[in-house]
């Protein structure tokens, strides 16, 4: 899978190139706690300060290195698909392997902190199913008519203070093999190279 970044977190990240590899580290250790803690609008201006730039740039730069570390370790990029997905940025290979080594490094606990904010969707709890079978009716007396039926639990909040909900599906055992099947096909044709290729090339 790549990232595909909208023209505003390119513009954003347009900044990074500018500055030395010890200060991209730096913008990655402060997205990090302001991960962690909100942002601090005083650390934006000490970097502004020894920059020499406005606040807006630093500012702008620390929050799309944020969303870039973010969103790789949401969908936990493998390393060729991080690089796939900053390709598109126009950085030289020193700057793609900086930040390929601050995702690397931090990953992990960029997702451990995902994991405990609150989110507004809800997650999956468990599933329920029952599989039923028509076997004759009035004006057949023989025949197999087989239907799934799916109850999925789903969970929003968290501890005593969790909100459940279910939703109920119903198909035919052909349907969702077909359904599974175009999906792994799916999942298949985006890990190709012409798929990368086109996806580096959306804006």
């Amino acid at each position: 899978m790549l990232l595909v970044l909208s023209e505003d977190h390119k513009e954003h990240l347009a900044f990074l190139p500018k500055v030395d590899a010890a200060v991209v580290r730096e913008f990655g250790r402060i997205a990090l706690e302001f991960l962690r803690r909100g942002t601090n609008p005083k650390i934006y201006e000490g970097a502004a300060r020894k920059l020499c730039v406005s606040v807006e740039m630093v500012q702008h730069g620390v929050e799309g290195l944020m969303f870039l570390m973010t969103e790789s370790a949401k969908h936990m990029l493998s390393e060729v698909d991080f690089l796939d997905s900053v390709l598109v940025l126009g950085f030289g290979e020193e700057l793609n392997q900086t930040l390929l080594q601050l995702y690397l490094e931090h990953h992990s606990q960029i997702r451990s902190i995902l994991n405990q904010l609150p989110s507004n969707l809800p997650t999956y709890h468990n599933l329920e199913w029952r599989l039923d079978v028509q076997l004759a009716s009035r004006s057949v007396r023989q025949q197999v008519i087989p239907t799934l039926t799916m109850r999925l639990l789903l969970t929003k909040g968290c501890d005593s203070r969790s909100d459940h909900s279910s939703r109920v599906l119903q198909t035919d055992p052909s349907t969702l093999l077909h359904l599974i099947s175009t999906l792994e096909a799916a999942l298949a044709a985006i890990k190709t190279s012409h798929a990368r290729r086109i996806l580096r090339n959306i804006k």
